[in-house]
Formats: C-alpha cells, structure tokens, sequence
C-alpha cells in the first residue's frame, strides 16, 4: 500500500508572534511522518493567511520559498476562522489522500496526528482530536464550554464531546463536506453529519505558545449562538412555549383581580404591575431578537455569496522569486494570474 498524500491545514490570523515556532515545528512533525514511511514525500503544510494585518503572510511566504514542504494561501479579506478552514480544505483536496485541520497557537498537540494518521490508515476517514481534559482552561472558559456542549446535546444537536477544529479528513469526506452549500458553517456540527467511519484520538491541550488568542468572550459566544441557530429550531419553540405559558398565568392573574375587584379591594400594588410589564417586555423583545436571528440568516443564505474569495494560491501555483526582497526584509506574494497579466 502507498503512504498517503497528506495536507496539514493551519488558519492563521495575525498569529506573526507564534508562526516562525508553528512553521519548524510542523514542518519538522511532516518530516518525520515521511521518514516513517506513514505519508508521502508529495505531502504539504498548508498556510492559510485569513486576511492578517500584521506580517503573517509574509513570513508565510518566506517560509514557502525556503521549504517545498510548505505552502500558502492568501484571502483577499477577513472571513472567517470556519471559511479559513474550508479555504483550506478545498484547495487541498485534490492533491490529497487526507488531510489535518489545526490551529496556528500549538496549543493542540502535533504529536496526536500520528495517531490520526495511523487511524486514517486503517480506514477510518474522519478522525477527532479530542481534549481529554479541561484543566488548563479557567474556570469560566471550562463552565461554559461544557455548557456549551451539554446545551446542544440537549437540542438534539450531536457534537463530539470537547473537539474543536482539530481533525483529519479523508478526500472522500471534504468532497462531501462541499455539497453543504450553506452560509453559516459550523463544521463541528455539519462534519459528523457526514456519517463515514469516525473515531477519536485523544491529547493533551497546552497554553497558547506566544501571542493572543483570537477568540476572546465575545467572539466565543457568538460563535456558540451561531453554532446554535445553525442547528436547531427548539430556542424559537422555547419562546412560543414560554409565551403561551405567560398567556394562561396572565389568564390566572385577570381572574384574582376580577376576584379582588367583585369583593371592593380594588387597591392593587405599583410594585407588581411595574413588574409585570417590565417581565413581559423583556420577553418580547428576546423573541423579537431570536425570530430576527433566524430571519437574518435565511436573507444570508438566499444572497448566496461567496464564503471566501482567494488572492493567492501558492499551493497549486508556483511561486515568483523575483519580487523577493534582496535584504530579506520584505516579501511581496503574487499569483500566477497576476504574472501574466504583467507580462501582457
């Protein structure tokens, strides 16, 4: 049997801090999976550049001219760390047998993909690394994270119980993962959807190696919400449910202050009404919110834009040295198309 044509595919969004030490540690992982003969020497390290404002592309690029192992991908624009994924993904795919998705901060650990690599081998096409443990987390990170999970098991939504973004694919999955054509891509959702023969591997999450972390609270809990709405219908069923529940205790209350009112104490409380209304309103206005939630992302998906656009491909195309800088400084990407309209 041939050793597998790998990708490894890293999002990155000004990660400059950590990328150098992502770069030699995963260009020396893919070294070592083709000394073992566990892929082939025709196997990659994908960079995809998610439309940074700092130097990663750059060091990206510089990488990609010293190392034929190493290649890049460029966004014309921010889009997303799941559109940075799939960006990935699908350029990859062709040239694939399998391939790891991963985050650029080495928190996960690169070590677990010769295991996923040795599972893919004995024909598993989707393989999950999973955390096996939250310690390192704080407390709040790991109280609404498990939440999080336990949440959507309750809404009928099947994730894999503390795995991220960190798997292996087959080429045969990501060609399935494509015909999902919607908007809002969450793929620890969608990519159980798929339904091949999946396991798990099972690692140890380390602190981020240098630089900040790109999903503070509030990007986190949009993230979480999206992963929710994109999923399920039973929030919208929750509120019509708590709104026929408000409709009958309404009901309940009209009858004792008709009672009061039949017997002459009429002398009803400001406190309790006040109460009421404000109780009500507040009701409304977070069913308003949550049908305008489901409404936006139906106008989203019938607009049927692009997830991503790409600016440069130096996976596929061939990189220029021409336009390398002689101190080293500074390196400017350009694509294939580019260079023929150049020379025209």
């Amino acid at each position: 049997m041939n050793a597998p044509i790998f990708t490894i595919i890293v999002p990155c969004y000004n990660e400059e801090d950590v990328l150098e030490e992502t770069i030699n540690q995963l260009a020396a992982k893919l070294s070592e999976l083709i000394k073992q003969n566990m892929v082939s020497e025709k196997s990659k390290v994908l960079f995809v550049d998610d439309g940074s404002e700092d130097r990663t592309w750059h060091l990206i690029y510089k990488a990609s001219l010293d190392n034929e192992m190493i290649k890049g991908l460029k966004l014309s624009r921010n889009a997303g760390h799941q559109n940075a994924l799939l960006a990935g993904l699908f350029s990859a795919k062709e040239a694939s047998d399998c391939m790891v998705t991963i985050d650029a901060d080495l928190q996960d650990d690169i070590h677990a993909i010769n295991e996923m690599v040795r599972k893919f081998n004995e024909g598993y096409e989707v393989v999950y690394g999973v955390r096996s443990s939250r310690e390192s987390d704080t407390f709040f990170k790991r109280f609404t994270a498990e939440g999080f999970y336990k949440l959507m098991d309750k809404l009928g939504v099947k994730l894999v119980f503390n795995h991220a973004d960190f798997r292996l694919m087959s080429k045969r999955a990501v060609e399935e993962l494509e015909h999902f054509a919607e908007s809002n891509m969450f793929l620890r959702g969608i990519v159980p959807l798929i339904g091949f023969n999946s396991t798990s591997v099972y690692y140890e999450r380390k602190e981020r190696h240098a630089g900040e972390t790109k999903y503070p609270l509030k990007k986190m809990l949009g993230f979480a919400f999206d992963g929710i709405t994109s999923f399920s219908v039973t929030p919208i069923r929750f509120v019509m449910i708590v709104g026929c529940l408000s409709f009958f205790v309404s009901l309940v209350f009209g009858l004792y202050f008709l009672t009061l009112k039949l017997f002459g104490n009429t002398e009803l409380g400001w406190t309790s009404l006040i109460t009421s209304i404000w109780l009500i309103g507040g009701l409304q206005l977070i069913a308003l919110g949550l049908v305008g939630e489901y409404i936006g992302k139906i106008y989203k998906e019938t607009k049927r834009r692009p997830k991503y656009i790409i600016d440069v491909d130096l996976f596929n195309l061939p990189v220029s040295r021409k336009l390398i800088n002689m101190e080293g400084a500074d390196y400017e990407p350009i694509s294939e198309n580019r260079k023929l309209s150049e020379n025209n």
